[in-house]
């Protein structure tokens, strides 16, 4: 195959998502692993997919479930080890499988290294890798900025008298993107991946690496209502879609250009217009800045047509586009619109033009499943409850067979599993 047409890989194939704690269970802990999707790659292989996405792998508290990352070098022993991980690239080759990991550049775990030396102390060296400031003048937080998953965005460290932002959770403090050193860690990140032979990256929340400089207060959003996340109601001017995030993706594309062959997907919550900006300057952005717009459409023929024409009409000359029905931070689609629905929306996934994202189980008209209170392991859900936000009912384990769990694991299931797949 020559080297054009396989940097063209991701434009012919279909990308399957994996959330590797629901995928197989190898060792009987109730959690997935590397060795069990191994177990499952010529399933996967005769499916027809062309490329698995794992979300995160790397060591982690766990608090964000491996999105609070503590290394971007290694396999968090919950999920096995490099080795493993060595095998699982090796093993999916042979197959004609491509792997993607997903990178989460925006924050770290406050147990990363990174962060637990630059909260030592205002003279810290990589005190500047985080976005650190004084109190504003009422001795609050510096900015009206609100966390995604609820409460204020700042969180006061009473050894510095400094606040650190977080857009998250306050496990997951925001690396400075302004900071040329974080920018060349992360660089170094991607190699080293790259060395191993990842085939690309999904990229978590990319619109969010760099905030206003001036640390100029959100506006109020009119819009704002009863039900609505507590996040919605400031609107995200001065804390997402920042124009500087563009300079750091050329950066990344011309490192993934070096190793041909290679692809970038970003994860980017923006209106259309704005989304496709994220192709870049003459498409050297973000080969796939993941299309999000059918999840959100109300499900009739008139809305999809208008939603499908304004996607296409937007997009620069030349760009590939992109269609997601589900992922792991969303309702199941059958949830969603209903099981025949979900028929006819697997059809047109697949016969529109552009890259097809599946999230693991619709294939099996996998359902969203019921999480009792005390089995909630979303801190999501765990900060905003009652309004639905909570991710777990989306990533529950894989159902494989009708026996007991699914056939995902022998133990005790990190989450509930749900009926056999229909």
């Amino acid at each position: 195959m020559s080297a054009i047409a396989e940097s063209l890989w991701w434009q012919r194939g279909i990308i399957y998502q994996i959330y590797p704690r629901s995928f197989q269970d190898s060792n009987g802990d109730g959690i997935g692993d590397l060795p069990g999707l191994m177990e499952r790659l010529d399933y996967l292989a005769w499916l027809g997919v062309d490329a698995i996405w794992l979300s995160p792998i790397y060591p982690s508290p766990m608090a964000d479930f491996g999105y609070d990352v503590s290394d971007y070098t290694d396999v968090s022993p919950v999920f096995g080890t490099l080795a493993d991980f060595d095998r699982l690239v090796a093993e999916s080759h042979r197959r004609n499988l491509k792997v993607l990991m997903d990178l989460v550049p925006n924050h770290t775990s406050d147990q990363h290294p990174w962060f637990q030396e630059s909260r030592s102390s205002r003279s810290s060296p990589t005190r500047d890798w985080y976005v650190w400031r004084d109190p504003g003048p009422d001795g609050g937080p510096p900015t009206n900025w609100l966390s995604e998953f609820g409460g204020s965005a700042w969180e006061l460290d009473q050894a510095s008298g400094q606040y650190y932002y977080h857009a998250f959770l306050k496990e997951q403090p925001d690396l400075n993107w302004r900071n040329t050193e974080v920018r060349a860690a992360m660089r170094d990140v991607l190699r080293f991946w790259f060395d191993r032979g990842v085939d690309g990256f999904r990229i978590d929340v990319v619109h969010h690496l760099f905030e206003n400089a001036a640390f100029t207060d959100n506006p109020p959003n009119p819009d704002f209502g009863p039900g609505s996340p507590p996040s919605h109601a400031l609107l995200r001017v001065h804390t997402v879609d920042q124009p500087e995030v563009h300079d750091v993706i050329a950066e990344w594309r011309r490192l993934a250009d070096e190793f041909g062959g290679r692809v970038l997907i970003g994860e980017i919550h923006l209106p259309i217009k704005r989304l496709v900006a994220y192709y870049g300057v003459e498409l050297g952005g973000i080969h796939l800045p993941l299309n999000f717009n059918l999840i959100a459409a109300r499900w009739s023929a008139e809305m999809l047509r208008s939603v499908i024409s304004a996607y296409e009409a937007a997009l620069p000359p030349g760009a590939w586009p992109n269609w997601v029905l589900g992922s792991h931070d969303v309702s199941r689609l059958v949830t969603r619109i209903g099981t025949p629905a979900a028929r006819l929306a697997a059809v047109l996934l697949l016969t529109l033009r552009g890259t097809p994202t599946l999230y693991y189980g619709d294939e099996l008209g996998m359902k969203d499943v019921a999480i009792e209170p005390a089995a909630v392991r979303d801190q999501f859900e765990k900060n905003v409850p009652g309004l639905g936000l909570g991710r777990d009912p989306a990533r529950t384990p894989m159902c494989w067979t009708g026996e007991p769990n699914g056939g995902f694991t022998t133990g005790t299931p990190w989450l509930p599993v749900g009926d056999p797949a229909i």
